[in-house]
């Protein structure tokens, strides 16, 4: 890879979401044969008894402008639609959620310069990215940038991986979800660079949404191994002990996830496991340090080695993420500088413990919820029909037996009750399949990546999570258009 070769943020006033397939594969495959971590001493692995990690997830939808004409509308952030309208509801938080969008940018370098060893990992959706480019937040992204590639903040940031619309993982068809996980790596290369990239290590599903049918499951993980994620970051209730089918006990320890198909195919991939629920409070008050804190060096393959408490929540919505953590941050940052409880990043974390000598194959095995009630009743390569049998019989036997997947919600299904939408959008996806993937249309043809934005932009989850009412309006509008581009050129 050249260091001279960049990639533009934009390519005919649509982001470059397509387009440098070869270009992002090969930046990946090098920068994995090294690891970002290599020769930072900064934190003691030997001497420390726990460690803490947070990550703050950030997210807005893309909509049709609510004027005029639906079917003529353009796709705007639906923060821009806040700013436009701040006597709605609480639409006059805007400016306080472009602001959480761009505050890490500030506090970093900030805590560097006190000498403190500030840690924090960021996930945005690649809708959020476009929205505040359209908005003209530019001062939001170079926040951004300059904790991501200055050499003397980089090691204090670790991006994390997400499919590009916020797409959620058990209710979106395979190769789209595929493209979505491409579509980011190619937008965050165009915007912070083919280094950044390389440094891209762990993944983040949207909600949290782990599949747990089998074959889905399977193509969801070798999805992420495929495009290069040595990493996954899953809520605790969404995987089992493939031998109990109990939740894992060593949670704050990294596990091995493994899914199996009915072809008899086997992937896996490492799991970060994040405990409790979704209350963006554990986040905002850092409770994972002073969880950490409690912690002590645990054994793993016949080594004491330090645990590692993970949470992750929006950072953005409620009060306390808004008002109250950037005080907490500061303030336990500052903290846990240099002592034997420190903030650190996943990667960075993986990268010291796998320096002790510990394997990959030693880490505790577990597998996608629920999967276990279906291999004592068929074995992984019975085919995909007798799967689907099993899988059946199970849900008239257990009504609490499930194959929607699982979240940090997980009173939410994100397949039932959104039939209006998801009929839409599995016939966009369906077109999208037949009239641009199956006859290979050219992916850095104007007319693939447009059509590629809005079948994207139409599979965010809040098209689900809303179900009803003007937003289901607006995701199946933006369905509408996949199939007007690829029949012309919308």
């Amino acid at each position: 890879m050249s260091t001279a070769t960049t990639l533009p943020e934009y390519v005919d006033g649509l982001p470059n979401i397509a387009g440098a397939e070869s270009l992002i594969e090969a930046t990946i495959a090098e920068a994995a044969k090294t690891s970002p971590y290599a020769g930072d001493n900064s934190i003691n692995f030997d001497h420390i008894k726990s460690a803490a990690a947070i990550a703050l997830h950030q997210h807005q939808p893309l909509i049709p402008q609510r004027t005029g004409n639906l079917q003529t509308a353009p796709l705007i952030s639906n923060l821009r639609h806040m700013r436009e309208h701040p006597n709605e509801g609480d639409n006059h938080n805007w400016s306080a959620f472009a602001w959480c969008y761009k505050r890490i940018g500030e506090f970093v370098p900030e805590l560097i310069h006190q000498g403190k060893q500030p840690r924090c990992m960021l996930e945005y959706s690649g809708t959020l990215f476009h929205g505040l480019r359209d908005m003209g937040l530019n001062d939001v992204i170079d926040s951004l940038k300059g904790v991501t590639m200055n050499p003397d903040y980089r090691h204090c940031i670790e991006w994390l991986g997400m499919p590009w619309g916020h797409a959620v993982a058990p209710s979106t068809p395979v190769q789209d979800y595929r493209l979505h996980v491409k579509a980011f790596q190619q937008h965050f290369a165009g915007i912070f660079g083919l280094e950044a990239l390389g440094r891209l290590r762990g993944f983040s599903p949207s909600e949290m949404a782990l599949p747990n049918q089998p074959d889905v499951a399977y193509e969801f993980i070798k999805t992420l191994v495929d495009c290069g994620y040595e990493w996954v970051l899953v809520q605790e209730h969404t995987v089992e002990l493939p031998e109990s089918g109990h939740g894992p006990q060593a949670k704050h320890l990294p596990h091995r996830l493994v899914a199996k198909n009915s072809e008899g195919e086997e992937v896996s991939i490492i799991a970060i496991i994040k405990t409790q629920g979704s209350d963006t409070k554990l986040v905002a008050q850092m409770q994972p340090w002073y969880e950490a804190q409690s912690l002590s060096r645990w054994e793993l393959a016949g080594k004491q080695v330090p645990p590692l408490v993970t949470q992750i929540a929006d950072g953005e919505n409620g009060g306390v993420m808004m008002n109250e953590f950037p005080g907490k941050f500061k303030e336990v940052c500052a903290n846990a500088s240099g002592t034997d409880t420190p903030m650190m990043n996943v990667s960075e974390y993986l990268d010291k413990l796998f320096g002790m000598g510990i394997k990959v194959s030693d880490l505790p095995v577990v597998q996608p919820a629920q999967q276990k009630k279906i291999w004592d009743r068929v074995k992984p390569g019975c085919g995909p029909k007798k799967l689907e049998k099993a899988i059946e019989k199970l849900k008239e036997e257990d009504h609490q037996f499930h194959m929607d997947g699982g979240s940090w919600t997980d009173n939410i299904s994100w397949v039932k009750g959104y039939d209006n939408v998801l009929g839409p959008m599995e016939e966009a996806s369906s077109i999208f399949h037949e009239k641009v993937l199956k006859p290979g249309m050219p992916t850095d043809e104007n007319r693939y990546r447009n059509a590629l934005f809005h079948l994207m932009s139409s599979q965010t989850s809040c098209y689900r999570y809303w179900g009803q009412g003007e937003w289901t309006d607006f995701g199946r509008e933006i369905c509408r258009r996949v199939g007007a581009i690829v029949e012309s050129d919308y």
